[in-house]
């Protein structure tokens, strides 16, 4: 069975955008799906992210898989900083990685202030994928171009899909699912 970790951005929950219709359809391929609920706006800082996600953390094993949106997306990057566990793969969604324009800069900070270490990153995942959109009012494309180039990928770029949110009309993400059905 692969576990699937989805991480919510800033002031996000597991119940918005694409992440219960997610939730159920990897449910229905057998997949054990953990969408942890970070503090945020208050609260919200590394460390406590990851007392959260160390609850959780009897779970993170090389059948893994790990999906971030937005700011969960850096923190994606962090986990795979931090343990030595070679995961399947790992999605990233309109996600800072410190360039900008990205409308939660200060905020942002813990998570993006600092340098990644790059080759810890790409030696934890066997598997990277990248999708970013031209018009995110968050966060900037350059954010997604400087990921794939980071994690030697093709940036999977769709036009027009906002910060694939459900106010750019993102509750399903079919080009999401496809690329995750791959890996399992």
């Amino acid at each position: 069975m692969t576990n699937v970790f989805i991480f919510h951005g800033t002031t996000g929950h597991p119940e918005e955008n694409w992440f219960p219709w997610l939730r159920k359809e990897l449910e229905s391929l057998d997949c054990k799906v953990i969408i942890p609920q970070f503090p945020t706006p208050e609260n919200q800082t590394l460390e406590n992210w990851f007392k959260v996600f160390e609850k959780h953390q009897d779970l993170y094993v090389p059948d893994t898989i790990l999906v971030g949106h937005s700011l969960g997306g850096a923190f994606s990057l962090r986990v795979l900083e931090k343990y030595n566990i070679v995961l399947k793969a790992a999605y990233f969604v309109a996600t800072p990685v410190g360039i900008r324009p990205i409308k939660n800069w200060e905020t942002d900070q813990p998570y993006i202030g600092h340098p990644f270490n790059w080759s810890r990153i790409t030696s934890h995942a066997r598997k990277f994928y990248v999708f970013h959109s031209d018009n995110d009012p968050y966060v900037g494309i350059g954010n997604g171009e400087e990921l794939a180039r980071k994690l030697d990928v093709k940036l999977t770029f769709i036009p027009n899909a906002g910060h694939f949110n459900a106010v750019a009309g993102y509750t399903r993400f079919e080009l999401l699912l496809d690329k995750i059905k791959l890996e399992l």
